[in-house]
């Protein structure tokens, strides 16, 4: 064995902070890198932001923003489920112990107007006996909306029928005798047991569906969420246009009472100069986001122009993979620069992710699109007949000969699932012929 000493030359692809720094940025939307570049500021002394005061938070122009109505920003007096409930005990005719068993129970509701709690677990946290916190939950349920205060959908129902049905035994009996059943759509073994005709029991169906099965989600005291698009997309004649929502970002400069302290060996000119490098990689790294994002945009208007023309009826079979190689870069990039991202449309906001779809071959030997593919679904379930509905198999076949589409059973019934549409057995309604 001999020891020999030689030099060798390799290549190594090294992590940086400013690299990594460059890849998270460019999965950010807007304003998780508005929150960034507020941090960075916490971190870096040279930083200095200055923020911008549109006239609104959301721009619908660079540089230009919105007209907005000083009302919109005027609290509401609209009141909680919670609110709402315990403003009506009031009227009851209870003790002091009762109404606060009462708002305990309030308190407990789940958003639905549910109780979720067990009679035995509720009297041990108040020192109460069963029989006090039953009344206590029938108190409850004497309240608006009806159905609130329920322990379970069967319950919930039934103090619905039983206000406003409360001469319908029948209907009062399917839901505590054959709810499941009639989830099932097992309309004849309904009228088998309880010995009525399918009209009667078509009757009591419809009877059902108009009952609410979560009596207090009409007064949640969730508010709307509003969208902040990354992305906006505007019409100019005959073609579209895109640019990023980020009027808002605060501009980045560096402060004057630092500059001086770049040059020279010193340690504290060493500390600055860091710093300062850090500055630009900042800048860099929001410009390169920008220019990727808008690349990858601009392929997308041009490859999804029947899209944002007549909606998604129109969306193309595209891949990440076809956007990256159009512009020449990694397709892992270009899933960075589409993550979390908003784009506003002249049809309507949406993830930008829906606008990539993968591809379904046709007998025409083009590729239709799985958004368009599901369009054509829920359309052809919807026209259906409701007493005869088709199989996921037989959707399939008259896919692939009326549509020339080939699509297995399989990604049927999971595009049937992913649209929240039932399987053929729940979609059969009664028929009286």
């Amino acid at each position: 064995m001999e020891l020999v000493l030689q030099q060798k030359q390799t290549l190594n692809l090294k992590m940086t902070t400013e690299l990594r720094q460059a890849i998270q940025l460019l999965q950010y939307s807007t304003y998780e890198l508005y929150q960034f570049i507020q941090e960075q500021q916490l971190e870096n002394p040279l930083i200095e932001l200055k923020e911008k005061v549109p006239d609104s938070f959301y721009t619908n122009k660079i540089n230009k923003a919105v007209h907005t109505d000083p009302l919109d920003f005027i609290a509401t007096n609209d009141k909680g489920m919670r609110e709402h409930l315990i403003e009506q005990t009031q009227w009851l005719s209870i003790n002091e112990k009762e109404k606060k068993l009462i708002h305990y129970l309030i308190l407990n509701l789940d958003e639905n107007g549910y109780l979720p709690l067990q009679v035995d677990v509720i009297a041990t946290e108040l020192c109460l006996n069963e029989k006090q916190v039953n009344k206590g939950i029938k108190l409850l349920q004497q309240l608006e909306p009806v159905g609130v205060g329920a322990r379970n959908l069967k319950e919930c129902l039934l103090l619905q029928v039983k206000f406003y049905y409360p001469e319908k035994a029948q209907l009062a009996c399917v839901i505590e005798e054959y709810l499941d059943l009639l989830a099932n759509k097992k309309w004849n073994e309904i009228a088998s047991h309880m010995n009525i005709t399918l009209s009667e029991v078509k009757v009591i169906h419809d009877l059902i569906q108009n009952l609410d099965p979560k009596p207090c989600t009409s007064i949640s005291n969730s508010r709307a969420d509003y969208l902040n698009p990354d992305i906006i997309v505007e019409q100019k004649g005959d073609g579209y246009v895109a640019y990023l929502n980020d009027a808002y970002l605060p501009e980045i400069r560096v402060s004057s009472q630092y500059t001086d302290f770049k040059t020279g060996n010193n340690e504290l000119s060493t500390y600055i100069q860091g710093h300062f490098k850090s500055y630009q990689w900042l800048l860099s790294s929001i410009e390169q986001r920008r220019s990727t994002i808008l690349k990858v945009v601009n392929v997308i208007l041009r490859r999804q122009h029947n899209f944002f023309m007549n909606g998604f009826t129109e969306l193309q079979p595209l891949t990440l993979k076809e956007v990256a190689d159009e512009i020449e870069m990694h397709e892992s990039t270009v899933s960075r620069a589409t993550m979390n991202k908003v784009i506003q449309t002249p049809g309507g906001s949406f993830d930008i992710r829906k606008l990539f779809n993968s591809k379904l071959s046709s007998d025409d030997g083009n590729h239709a699109s799985q958004a368009k593919v599901k369009l054509l679904l829920k359309d052809f379930v919807e026209k259906e007949s409701k007493q005869k509905p088709f199989s996921d198999q037989k959707i399939a076949y008259y896919f692939k000969t009326k549509k020339g589409i080939s699509i297995s059973r399989r990604t049927v019934a999971k595009y049937r699932e992913e649209l929240k549409i039932p399987s053929s057995s729940k979609r059969k309604e009664i028929d009286l012929g």
